[in-house]
Parts: C-alpha cells; structure tokens; sequence
C-alpha cells in the first residue's frame, strides 16, 4: 500500500485559497465610482454563514455615502465622508471619530465587486 503525503495537498490547496482572494490594487477613486448595493457580508472567505446586508454604498466626486444602513428596526444614512486610496487600498474615514477603515478589492467587473476589510471580513456588491 502506499502512503500519500497530506502536505502537498495542503500546500496545494492553500495556494489556491489564497489566489482565490489575492488583492487587486486599486489605482484610482475611478475604478470604483458608482452605485454600489451590498448584497450580504462574510465574516471571513471560508465562513459558510452570509450576512444579507440592505446598505446601498455610493462613491462620487471623491466621496462615498452609505445609505440605508438598518439600526433598531429602521433605517439611516450615513452623511458623505472623503475617502482615498492609499497603498492600492481604499480608505474609508470613521464618522464622528478619528481613524479608518480600510479595504482590499477582491474582485470588480461592470456588475460586481468584492472588498475584504482589514479583519478578513468579505463584502459582496452588485452594480445598481
């Protein structure tokens, strides 16, 4: 009988999980302009649970506003804040407090985009 290594499987599989998600540098405030709706939330790339999310993401003339964002039973809006891209990363300021959040793109075409936040945590949008 012979023996197989698990580790070349494991080698193997962990370069395609990690391909899977690699990051895209963003290059410009452009190639994300739009309207975007985020559709649900992973707590990370291998979670099995989604997060269906009703927030609308919009990013014009530099700034992004996120509407839509449920809170007790109802909804707000989040007043538009500047955002950047720094180090191929965007950069989302906290409101009503200092720092930011930043994301990687994962993924974007002309109907989809993908973010991964700083903690590992996946966003899944569609193009409205």
């Amino acid at each position: 009988m012979k023996k197989t290594s698990l580790a070349p499987a494991l080698l193997a599989l962990s370069l395609f999980t990690s391909s899977v998600l690699a990051d895209i540098e963003l290059k410009s405030k452009d190639e994300i302009a739009g309207t975007w709706k985020l559709q649900y939330t992973k707590n990370s790339a291998t979670a099995k649970e989604n997060i269906n999310r009703e927030d609308t993401w919009v990013f014009k003339d530099g700034k992004v506003t996120i509407l839509n964002i449920p809170r007790e039973g109802s909804h707000y809006d989040q007043q538009p804040v500047t955002y950047e891209i720094d180090n191929g990363k965007l950069k989302i300021p906290y409101v009503g407090r200092s720092g930011f959040d930043t994301f990687s793109l994962v993924e974007i075409n002309d109907k989809a985009m993908v973010l991964k936040g700083k903690f590992g945590e996946i966003y899944y949008f569609t193009k409205k």
